[in-house]
């Protein structure tokens, strides 16, 4: 049996390995819309540094609250700006840090299936009887889901269709409800709209102007175990490679993300 310490000593002697574990890895939480760019992203900056990104992706507000309450990240990715400007104020996140890096767009998607045909008939094909479910993410928490409710607003067919909608806990489980067919159309992230399992369907980019833009910014939190990689990783994301991969996904940018023409339905 060992003695007390004999075990004090091993215990010391694993410290150095378990710090350099943790050096070898950071650990970020990821809006949802996120979901395959980041895994992209993450694959790249993994092969260039030997750093593990590992990555949990959820609603932004839900991460907002648990951050504040010690979720062990290093870095959030966040797809409304307001909730890492909040962490910043309140002194959850290291100074300086704050990083918009990217504005995310919204599209109506059906099913390459599906009987009516979204790239003509735009609006109207939430209107369309063959629709009876049309999912999107909770507003409430979801920046997404609160842009989709504002399009729907200024396209003048919010009140006609409300009783169709169906809430996802964030953007990525309102795309799952329309790929399953547990929804017939959904207004997701254009990031999701073009991703392997999705980019076959039928899809009609909402005009930009139409809803408040969702601004998505990022911060290194400062209980990082792994502040070095975390920074590492956000300046991968600031590079061109890194730009290059957002827009790839349907990502636009701050400085060149203009306005699209919009009108109400027709």
């Amino acid at each position: 049996m060992l003695t007390r310490r004999a075990v004090l000593v091993v215990l010391l002697a694993a410290l150095p390995i378990a710090r350099a574990a943790r050096a070898q890895e950071i650990r970020v939480a990821a809006a949802a819309d996120l979901q395959f760019a980041m895994q992209d992203a993450a694959a790249q900056f993994q092969k260039k540094s030997g750093t593990e990104v590992k990555v949990t992706y959820g609603s932004s507000g839900n991460f907002f609250s648990q951050l504040q309450n010690g979720a062990p990240f290093d870095l959030f990715f966040s797809a409304d700006i307001d909730y890492p400007r909040k962490l910043e104020a309140a002194g959850f996140a290291e100074p300086g840090t704050l990083y918009e890096y990217a504005v995310g767009r919204i599209a109506i998607w059906t099913p390459a299936d599906a009987t009516v045909d979204v790239t003509q008939l735009r609006w109207k094909t939430l209107l369309d009887p063959n629709v009876q479910k049309i999912s999107i993410a909770n507003p409430e928490h979801a920046p997404y889901g609160r842009a989709a409710v504002a399009a729907l607003q200024k396209a003048g067919i919010y009140e006609q269709v409300k009783s169709k909608l169906v809430y996802g806990e964030n953007i990525s489980q309102a795309a799952q409800f329309v790929q399953s067919g547990n929804a017939q159309a959904g207004i997701v992230a254009m990031s999701l709209a073009v991703s392997p399992g999705m980019k076959d369907g039928k899809r009609w980019e909402i005009p930009a102007d139409m809803h408040p833009p969702i601004e998505q910014a990022a911060i290194v939190l400062k209980s990082a175990a792994n502040k070095d990689g975390a920074r590492a990783f956000l300046d991968f994301v600031k590079s061109e490679a890194g730009r290059a991969t957002l827009a790839k996904y349907g990502f636009t940018f701050p400085a060149v993300a203009a306005p699209a023409a919009g009108s109400q339905i027709k």
